[in-house]
């Protein structure tokens, strides 16, 4: 590495380098924090704290589909059990999927419950 160390009149050492040295450093790092992301992501798959969602899931979600819909029928869920499951009634459920009417945070918030999945996952 061609570097040069230079000392300020206060006494701070500073590490002069070539700029593509400092930007290969850059990326270096960024290697390894996504490899520690990836390794983070893989533990908590094992744990049962994350899952893979199917790509039709995501593309469906990504095309602006309900998500409320899409994780319900990845559960394998009816409309009138989520419903049940999250305490609210089935019309109210169907307002909000078809997007007829906004639900409240304490609403997503029993739906997510319901779903087993976080707030996050479902507002996004």
């Amino acid at each position: 590495m061609n570097k040069q160390i230079i000392t300020t009149p206060k006494g701070e050492r500073l590490v002069v380098l070539p700029e593509a040295e400092y930007v290969r450093l850059l990326e270096a790092l960024e290697d390894i924090e996504d490899q520690n992301a990836v390794r983070q992501f893989k533990e908590r798959l094992a744990a049962g704290d994350e899952e893979l969602l199917p790509a039709a899931m995501v593309d469906a979600i990504l095309d602006g589909e309900s998500r409320v819909r899409v994780w319900r029928e990845h559960r394998g869920l009816t409309a009138a059990a989520l419903a049940k499951a999250a305490g609210i009634a089935s019309p109210y459920l169907s307002q909000i999927e078809t997007g007829k009417r906004e639900g409240t945070v304490e609403t997503y918030r029993k739906l997510a419950i319901a779903l087993g999945i976080t707030l996050d996952d479902l507002l996004g």
